[in-house]
Order: structure tokens, then sequence, then C-alpha cells
């Protein structure tokens, strides 16, 4: 990794990252990530439930509008790309995806029905990253079990809401489903370039990720004619743009820090922090909406915070292990190098 790629791929907003501690990069980029889409799912609660407003492919549409000003505002350029354009076809095909079929899926779904199936998305995220190449990840069993009880916790809590927002669909199940897929793929995927590349920036990816992504959400806006409906709809309700401008900006600070968490923690221990995420939503949507919340609510509450604590406690240890490991194997090799390439008896420690 370059010295200039390093400091880029480090870099949130203007802070720099490459210089502080894991736990501080850690929390800067979580509290970004917390901020941004804590602000998103109380506007979609609004956009979808309050004011009926369900059009996920045109809403998804007019946030990329939205991305493509502000990274202009953060003064990226073209001249700044190091990938091709083809590396980020596949990716923004199965971004525009996602958070199209997402979006879309409320109006099929309950809100809390919507994350419950989300939620599951940290356990194919970790299954996925054994096949994806670039990544073959393998995690620990401990790991895995702070996964299930994140997604248990997870639909503990909604489940308990079923009974008070009885709006099930199938169709909004199959949605959210190949939604769920499309996550799977995309952390990987993201992940992978960012390995396979050290010098790719957040705001390349995102850039990249929009541009090419955006001509594939007008094919299913003509299919459905969405487009033309929510136009009209819109055009008669012109704050609702304020609300989508207003909630695409809180999502871009989000959707840069979860690249930066990708970037610097992998796709599975982000899909980890979104996954705590979602809970916290949930939270505040009953806050928010005055919603009666059960033992059983409690419950799921107590499973997320364990499974979160599981995950996070010996983060530090492991990298810190790993951490010794390689600087032992380094100094090691510095050494046998040193003692191959002959014409010096004795060589003092480079950590001297």
């Amino acid at each position: 990794m370059t010295g200039g790629g390093e400091e880029q791929g480090r870099r949130l907003f203007g802070v720099s990252l490459t210089d502080r501690p894991v736990w501080q990069q850690f929390l800067i980029c979580s509290s970004g990530f917390f901020f941004g889409y804590l602000v998103n799912g109380i506007c979609e609660e609004y956009v979808y439930n309050r004011l009926q407003f369900s059009y996920g492919w045109y809403f998804t549409f007019v946030q990329g509008f939205v991305y493509l000003g502000l990274i202009r505002l953060q003064g990226f350029t073209m001249k700044q790309m190091v990938n091709p354009w083809r590396t980020y076809v596949r990716l923004s095909a199965v971004l525009m995806g996602s958070n199209g079929l997402t979006k879309g899926s409320l109006a099929f779904l309950n809100y809390p029905a919507q994350i419950m199936f989300k939620s599951t998305k940290v356990l194919p995220v970790m299954i996925m990253g054994a096949f994806i190449p670039g990544l073959r990840r393998k995690y620990p069993f401990h790991e895995y079990v702070s996964a299930v009880m994140l997604v248990i916790g997870l639909i503990l809590f909604t489940l308990a809401d079923a009974q008070t927002s009885p709006n099930f669909s199938m169709i909004g199940v199959t949605m959210v489903s190949a939604a769920l897929v499309m996550d799977a793929f995309l952390g990987n995927l993201q992940e992978a370039i960012f390995k396979m590349n050290p010098d790719t920036t957040q705001m390349e990816m995102l850039f990249c990720s929009t541009v090419v992504g955006l001509p594939f959400l007008a094919v299913p806006m003509v299919l459905t004619g969405e487009l033309t409906t929510a136009w009209s709809a819109c055009s008669q309700h012109l704050y609702v743009y304020a609300v989508l401008v207003f909630e695409a900006m809180a999502t871009f600070v989000g959707q840069v820090s979860v690249l930066s968490l990708i970037a610097l923690f992998g796709a599975a221990t982000t899909a980890m922090v979104t996954t705590a995420r979602k809970a916290v939503t949930l939270l505040l949507s009953y806050l928010i909406f005055t919603k009666p919340m059960t033992e059983q609510h409690v419950s799921g509450l107590l499973l997320i915070t364990m499974g979160i604590v599981l995950r996070l406690l010996p983060e530090d240890k492991e990298k810190k292990n790993l951490a010794e490991r390689k600087q032992a194997k380094m100094v090691a090799q510095l050494g046998e190098d040193k003692r191959r390439g002959g014409g010096v008896e004795e060589e003092k420690s480079p950590l001297v």
C-alpha cells in the first residue's frame, strides 16, 4: 500500500484516520454511519407510513442525483479515479437494485418487518466473503455466534411489533429477500475493490457506483410505470422533495462512513455495525412514533446488546495479536534476507 493511497483511503470528510488508534477509527466511522442512517430510517418511515408515498425506485433515483451534487462539493473529479469504469458495473447494478428493492418493499411490508429481514444480512455477508475472489475470508466461531445473537434479537424485537402493525405481503417479502441477496454481494464486492486497489477512495467508489447505477433504475421505473406516477404525485406535494433531499444528505454521510468501515475493518464487521444500527432505529421508531414496548422487545434488545459486546470485545486483542505476529514475521524475514545477502556479520534489530 502506498503512502498516498493509505492516507486517501483513511480520511473521512477531511478527518485523518491514519494515525489514530483502531478504536478511534471505528468510533468515528461508526458515529458517522449511525447519524446518517438513523436520520434515513426516520425519514423513510415518515414518507412511507405517514405520507403514504411508496416509490422506492424513484426515491433512489432522486437520491442518486443528490449524491452526485454532494460528491462534487467534496471536490472529487474524474481525474482522481484510480480504477477503470468497468470495475463498478457489477457493483452498481447490485447497489441500485438493493436500494430500490429495499425502499420499494415498504409499500408491502411494515417498517419493523422489513428491518427483521434485512437484519439477517450479516450471516450471508460472512458466508459470501468466503467465496469472493480477493477475499476468501474465514471467521472465528465466536463471530458467527455473535451474528446469530444479533439476528435472533432483532427478530424477537420485530415479531413483537407484528400484531400492532400487520402490514405483511409476499410481494414485499420477495422484494426484501432479493435485496438481502444483493446486500450479501455488495459489501464483499466493495471490500474486494478496496483490497485489490488500496488507492481507491470512498468518494470514487460512491461517485462511480452512482453514475453507472442510475441508468439501471430507469428499467424498473419505466416497466412498472412508477416514473410517471411518482413524478405526478411528488409534483403535487413538493415538500416531499425537501424530505428526500434531507434524507439523501444524511444518508450520504452514512454511506461514506460505511465505505470507510469496509475499507478499514471489512464487510462482515461493517454488517455487524449496520445490524446494530437497525436495532437503534427500531428503538427510536418506538420512541418517536409512540408505540408500546413489551417484554419481548426488551428481550430482543438484550440479545442484540450481548451480540455486539461478544463481537467487539475480542476485536482489539485479536488485532493486536495479529499485528504482533505480522511484525515478528517481518523482522524474521528481514533478518533472513540480510543473512542471504552476505557481507554482514551482525545486524541490530530494526526495532532498536
